[in-house]
C-alpha cells in the first residue's frame, strides 16, 4: 500500500472524524485525538478553523503534499467562477479519485497505488500518474490481471459506499468514465467539507 496506508488512520483521530466513513475507523471507538494530549478539548481560533478545513480536504484525498495541494488550489484560483468549487472539480477529476469514485479499490491510499503501479488506462492508453486531470467522457478502465485482484473485487462488490451520479461504470468489465465534473453539493465526502475556509486561508 502507499507509505501512508498503515497509519492512514491516526489521520482520522488527528482531525476527530471519521474522514472515509469506513467502520473501521478507530475514531468509532475513540472520538479524540491520538496520544497523551488527545481527550484535551479547545475551542479553535478562526486559522485553526480554516487549518482544520485544508487538512480533512488534502486527507480525504489520500493526504496530499501541501505542494501538490497549493498548485490545486493556485490553478482554481485562476479559473473563473467559485474558487471553492474549482477546487473541488480539480480534486474530483484527479485520476486516483476517479478510480475510487468507480469502487475498482476500497481507499483513496489504495487507488493512489493501482495508478503509481500502472493498472489502470485512460481512453485505451496506460497512465500511472494519479494526479492526472480525467475530462469529461474519459474512458477509465482497469488494466489486465488487475481486474482480477481481490481488493478491487471486494471494493466492487462492497456496500460501504455507494458510486456518485457523475461516474458511469461497468464492475463486470472494470470500466468506466467520469460524465462531468461534480459541484460541491454532488459529492459523496462522509463528512462535511468547507473548500471556502480553504480559500479563506490561503487568502490571509
Amino acid at each position: 500500500m502507499s507509505k501512508r496506508e498503515g497509519s492512514k488512520y491516526k489521520i482520522n483521530r488527528r482531525l476527530g472524524v471519521n474522514l472515509w466513513g469506513r467502520p473501521k475507523s478507530p475514531l468509532n471507538r475513540r472520538d479524540y485525538g491520538p496520544g497523551q494530549h488527545g481527550q484535551r478539548r479547545k475551542k479553535p481560533s478562526d486559522f485553526g478553523t480554516q487549518l482544520m478545513a485544508k487538512q480533512k480536504l488534502k486527507g480525504y484525498y489520500a493526504n496530499l503534499g501541501e505542494r501538490q495541494f497549493r498548485r490545486l488550489y493556485e490553478e482554481a484560483a485562476r479559473r473563473r467562477g467559485d474558487t471553492g468549487e474549482n477546487l473541488i472539480e480539480l480534486l474530483e477529476r484527479r485520476l486516483d479519485a476517479v478510480v475510487y469514485r468507480m469502487k475498482f479499490v476500497p481507499t483513496p491510499f489504495a487507488a493512489r497505488q493501482v495508478v503509481n503501479h500502472g493498472h489502470v488506462s485512460v481512453n485505451g492508453k496506460r497512465v500511472n500518474i494519479a494526479s492526472y486531470q480525467v475530462k469529461d467522457n474519459d474512458v477509465i478502465e482497469l488494466r489486465g490481471k488487475a481486474k482480477e485482484m481481490l481488493i478491487v473485487l471486494e471494493a466492487s462488490k462492497s456496500g460501504e459506499r455507494d458510486v456518485p451520479d457523475y461516474i458511469e461504470v461497468d464492475h463486470d468489465s472494470m470500466k468506466g468514465r467520469l460524465i462531468r465534473a461534480p459541484k460541491l453539493a454532488d459529492v459523496p465526502y462522509p463528512v462535511t467539507m468547507e473548500p471556502n475556509l480553504v480559500v479563506e486561508f490561503y487568502s490571509r
